[in-house]
């Protein structure tokens, strides 16, 4: 999953909350209610970065998991 500003994406169907975590920071947010077709786009998409900050940012409730303490 090659991306510059996404690391990795997880996506939990029953609960539908999408987690994701960002280069270079590390940290994990979880996205909460997220549909599966919106995942299934996300996971295809050829820029990762771009369908984030289209389908995904300022959508969906959100908070901080996990917070890398890594610089």
């Amino acid at each position: 999953m090659p991306s510059t500003a996404i690391r990795n994406i997880d996506y939990q169907p029953a609960t539908r909350v999408l987690s994701v975590w960002f280069v270079p920071s590390g940290n994990r947010y979880d996205y909460e209610d997220v549909p599966p077709q919106v995942h299934e786009a996300f996971r295809k998409a050829s820029s990762k970065g771009r369908f984030f900050n289209e389908h995904i940012r300022d959508r969906y409730r959100y908070h901080l998991v996990e917070q890398s303490h890594s610089k």
